[in-house]
């Protein structure tokens, strides 16, 4: 699992390398200290040479600048190599998201790809600075602490490697025990998240509907189970520091007594027992920083995997050999297309074929959850039907490089969606070479010209969703995004909701006036689509009727009851 995440490391190599040396020289002039002191008090001290103490303690100043100095440098080093690790995984991974099809998406969920983008690449990432910075210390003042103290005494030396092994036993159960609720506790998190967004991104519908109190009951149930699972990290956790402390020091105890019986034979001086105290003292240091790390690394691990579920996932849509499309060829067919989303197996689609020439424009209308929306989304592939064939401009859209196949495609979406920046960033999303009168044009089709430039033009502000313009305003500002692009088959899916109908009728008349544009209409107004070319109705993922506006209305009883219940709603 860790070897994975090494190459994102590989270009900081040298700062890990180094700076886990510099932690090296400042351990063992860490553990060089005790013995000096032992040497003066047992060289010094005992035959009042001031000279030795002096040069002793002069020598103990020097050894303590040093470390000092390796401990600056291992810190910098640690904060670039770490940092930089973040930043690689992030962006390896926010690449990997952008590859997966709507399928793994809708599986994972969004608010848990942001948590884990967020909130588990940075775990990681304190996991390797700390493993630099103290990973690399810490055990090797615990072992460097032991080996010292068999040299000086193995009798000694054995009562301190009994201590160690405990505490580190102490420290894997615990571990062990706490890293199925740090997974846990992720998880609760991605909760906490996605009804955060929720609430922010719907909070006018929550006040609209007087649902304040519901909502923070909801977000309150999510974090009190968040709570009650950090309670049972907390304690487990909280058995580490007594236990260790209770291990050291009665580990320090039976040291005391058996150096004092030592001492007073003969065969371990004063000095010794000094420096087997400063040992014990530096192993308990090193074991507190290691306790205080396991909460850390267990979140890590945890985070590591659920970073890993991420990359392990693979697009069900690949990408294709590639292949130009046949513009004599029909612009879009579908033949026996059936489709069913991740988690069920009720079909949405259900043995769907049509055929629309190039040039055309085709209005598709039904009830809410007919299969409208799902049928324009296998076209560029943002799914892949589950039976049957899509064909576009004569090719199979599996053959197509999705690239190349998502250039034929302008898409305007039910969810009018506008990233921050100006109206101009937003335009260029649908062509990046367009000028401005390009962009002029494609606004002045949309019947957005007028507001943008009283506004202030191409670089007005866009706030975060477009939240500055209204709902009709966003349509449109989508709209003029997808015409911009000169696509050959624009999509506009039920994207003139929120427009009133003199507008509406004003910018289908307008994209109608563009030639050679096989336009699709998915809407839920049947005076938007009546003077289409072709009209399908759909109901319950299948098509009912197909026809022109008068062939429908006299032979297809659904389109007729859409007709007329919109026909009495108006008057």
């Amino acid at each position: 699992m860790i070897k994975r995440y090494l190459p994102y490391l590989k270009q900081y190599r040298v700062s890990c390398i180094l700076g886990a040396i510099s932690k090296w020289l400042e351990a063992i002039l860490e553990l060089l200290v005790p013995l000096v002191m032992a040497n003066i008090i047992d060289e010094g001290v005992a035959r009042a040479d001031i000279s030795y103490v002096l040069w002793g303690g002069a020598l103990m100043l020097a050894m303590g600048a040093v470390g000092f100095g390796c401990a600056l440098f291992c810190q910098r080093s640690a904060s670039i190599a770490s940092q930089g690790f973040g930043t690689n995984v992030r962006n390896a991974l926010f690449k990997h998201i952008d590859t997966l099809s709507y399928r793994e998406i809708d599986k994972v969920g969004a608010a848990s790809l942001v948590t884990r983008v967020a909130n588990d690449v940075t775990q990681m990432q304190s996991a390797v600075a700390m493993t630099i910075r103290l990973v690399v210390r810490s055990p090797f003042i615990a072992l460097g602490s032991v080996i010292l103290c068999l040299i000086l005494d193995w009798q000694i030396g054995l009562i301190v490697t009994a201590v160690s092994v405990l505490v580190a036993l102490v420290l894997w159960v615990i571990m062990k025990k706490s890293v199925p609720y740090y997974s846990a506790n992720q998880k609760k998190l991605d909760r906490l998240t996605q009804i955060t967004n929720e609430n922010l991104e719907g909070a006018r519908v929550v006040r609209a509907f007087s649902n304040r109190e519901k909502e923070r009951a909801r977000f309150g149930e999510a974090a009190d189970d968040m709570l009650q699972n950090s309670i049972v990290i907390g304690r487990i956790s909280a058995w580490l520091n007594p236990l260790t402390y209770a291990i050291v020091n009665f580990g320090v105890a039976v040291i005391l007594l058996l150096s004092g019986v030592k001492v007073h034979g003969g065969s371990l001086s004063s000095g010794d027992i000094i420096a087997v105290i400063n040992y014990m003292t530096q192993i308990l240091n090193a074991m507190i920083v290691i306790s205080n790390l396991v909460s850390l690394f267990t979140k890590a691990n945890a985070s590591m995997h659920r970073v890993s579920e991420v990359f392990d996932m693979r697009s069900c849509v690949s990408d294709g050999g590639g292949c130009d499309p046949d513009f004599s060829a029909s612009a879009i067919e579908m033949k026996g297309v059936s489709f069913s989303y991740a988690g069920t197996d009720k079909y949405s689609l259900r043995d769907v074929s049509l055929c629309i020439e190039r040039g055309e424009t085709v209005g598709i209308i039904g009830g809410t959850g007919s299969g409208k929306s799902t049928l324009i989304s296998l076209l560029p592939r943002l799914y892949d039907c589950s039976l049957g064939q899509v064909k576009i401009f004569g090719r199979d859209v599996r053959e197509y490089k999705l690239r190349d196949l998502r250039f034929l495609f302008g898409v305007v979406p039910q969810n009018a969606a506008l990233f921050s920046g100006t109206v101009r960033s937003n335009l260029f999303w649908g062509n990046d070479k367009a000028t401005d009168e390009e962009f002029d044009e494609a606004l002045k089709i949309a019947c957005a010209y007028d507001f943008v430039y009283e506004k202030g033009g191409l670089d007005e502000k866009v706030a975060e969703g477009g939240k500055n313009f209204s709902g009709g305003q966003r349509q449109r500002l989508t709209i003029a995004r997808a015409v911009v692009a000169k696509p050959e088959i624009l999509i506009l899916d039920d994207s003139c909701s929120a427009l009133d109908f003199a507008t509406d009728a004003k910018v289908r008349a307008n994209i109608a006036a563009l030639r050679g544009m096989t336009t699709l209409i998915i809407s839920q107004r049947a005076s938007s689509i009546m003077n289409a070319d072709k009209i399908f109705v759909m109901e319950d993922g299948r098509i009912v009727g197909a026809g022109r506006h008068e062939e429908l209305y006299r032979d297809c009883g659904l389109y007729r009851e859409i007709c007329d219940s919109q026909t009495r709603a108006e008057a």
